[in-house]
């Protein structure tokens, strides 16, 4: 799969816990597509491990965290939901409004090797 909005740098732990983070930033008028493209990784993950998402030190094999950044509002945790697919943003974006989207993925080896095997290497 190719990715327009996301760039992701690598980075891996003594214990071999691979992380990937990247950030985007768009208009109102283009954040549709960069959070179509975060929903595309976060359901394949889901599709490839669901069952074993959750923190590495709770036996989980992968997790991810989703923040939302906009001008003059807090920092905003964004939850992405396996059944219907998507990410439920904030309602009262203004249409001239900036919105900065960060994801950061972590996982053990077959996850990391899955998503190196579907994303390419970074």
């Amino acid at each position: 799969m190719s990715l327009h909005f996301l760039d992701f740098d690598y980075s891996e732990d003594d214990a071999g816990v691979a992380t990937w983070d990247a950030m985007a930033s768009v208009s109102a008028t283009r954040l549709a597509p960069l959070v179509a493209e975060i929903e595309s990784i976060l359901g394949w993950a889901h599709d490839l491990l669901g069952a074993e998402f959750g923190p590495q030190e709770e036996g989980g094999l992968w997790q991810y965290d989703l923040q939302c950044e906009r001008q003059g509002q807090p920092l905003t945790e964004l939850h992405f939901d396996p059944q219907r697919r998507c990410i439920a943003l904030p309602r009262e974006i203004g249409a001239e409004e900036r919105v900065t989207l960060s994801l950061s993925l972590s996982g053990e080896a077959a996850f990391a090797e899955a998503f190196t095997e579907r994303f390419g290497p970074f």
